[in-house]
């Protein structure tokens, strides 16, 4: 049985999303440990609490589902990540042009 090669295009795609992701993650990291004015200070703790709390609730929900259906509780921390990233980013954006930052 002879596997079949992902298409040139599907793993450039792949490899983009993975670097975008890693950037995301170093953003991420560097917002937080990086000292500011208090102005930045707020930004950051908004983007910080926000994502908290959608980390949160997206684990809430996924322990209730789990538990009505009976299956296994398991959560992919690449993916919980990357979406902490993604929500952080974001977060960051918005706060930052309603803050003047």
């Amino acid at each position: 049985m002879e596997m079949e090669a992902m298409p040139l295009g599907a793993i450039i795609f792949l490899i983009v999303v993975l670097l975008l992701f890693a950037v995301m993650d170093v953003v991420m990291l560097v917002t937080l440990l990086r000292p500011g004015d208090e102005r930045g200070q707020v930004v950051v703790w908004k983007a910080s609490a926000w994502t908290l709390l959608a980390m949160v609730g997206t684990l809430i929900l996924d322990v209730i589902e789990n538990f009505v259906r009976g299956q296994y509780m398991s959560v992919n921390p690449f993916v919980l990540l990357e979406v902490m990233a993604i929500i952080y980013c974001i977060a960051l954006v918005v706060f930052k042009k309603r803050h003047g930052g």
